[in-house]
């Protein structure tokens, strides 16, 4: 799990813990059979899609952590288990429709974290050393996942305000036979007005002028990760 930005790195085992709770509720809104079977593809590339966990749990206190994968910065609050799973629904779905690798599950990756925690109880405390083993458990190329930070709704409606809407995620595609990093990115945004934010004019458009949900800034934000993933080339980075 994240670190606090002012403290020292600690243990990543509640990870692991709220794995089994997230991936439950994922599986519950999946499309039937889709967290069984593997979706394949023409291409090699087999990535394990864990999907996203919350930097900071319900219950909890908003604070700045650090991300322990890249090491940058966010300012967090709590994010429900309910929208962690509908964005980790929302991304399988889009690599599935984007048809260029062969994906395995978030709900097929719950299975491998329950057999790497009976096994090992202490690989929790280091989060590359557990996704390079999910990954190991189906001889994957990348193992993709990553944290919500912030998902901060709006006050107010689409055409007017008091507090607009804040989302911050990443995505981080790693390699497990040694944990090298081939790819990562960031979403970090809340929506301005067009005044307040002229150079922003690509967020305007797609928000229709208007002030957007959480869930569509998401949307957009969690697209955006996915464009940048699906054109790097990162195979190349091997």
């Amino acid at each position: 799990m994240p670190r606090k930005a002012s403290k020292g790195s600690h243990p990543f085992f509640l990870l692991v813990v709220s794995a089994a709770s997230l991936f439950c509720v994922s599986c519950a809104h999946m499309k039937p059979g889709s967290s069984e079977k593997q979706i394949t593809s023409p291409y090699k590339e087999k990535i394990v899609v864990v999907g996203f966990h919350a930097a900071i749990s319900k219950g909890e206190k908003a604070d700045v952590v650090r991300d322990p994968i890249s090491g940058a910065i966010f300012e967090a609050e709590p994010v429900s288990d309910n929208h962690i799973s509908q964005l980790t629904n929302m991304l399988f779905e889009r690599l599935v429709a984007e048809k260029k690798y062969s994906l395995i599950s978030p709900g097929q990756a719950l299975g491998a974290y329950s057999s790497i925690v009976k096994s090992d109880k202490d690989v929790g405390a280091d989060p590359v050393q557990l996704l390079q083993k999910v990954g190991m458990i189906f001889d994957a190329d990348a193992v993709l996942a990553g944290y919500v930070y912030r998902r901060r709704e709006r006050d107010g409606t689409g055409y007017g305000v008091k507090r607009p809407a804040s989302v911050a995620l990443d995505l981080h595609l790693l390699r497990p036979s040694d944990g090298v990093v081939l790819w990562m990115s960031k979403f970090d945004k809340t929506q301005r007005s067009l005044t307040e934010n002229i150079l922003d004019l690509s967020t305007f458009i797609k928000g229709k002028g208007r002030w957007m949900t959480a869930e569509e800034l998401a949307a957009i934000g969690l697209d955006k990760l996915i464009m940048e993933m699906t054109s790097t080339g990162w195979k190349r980075k091997q």
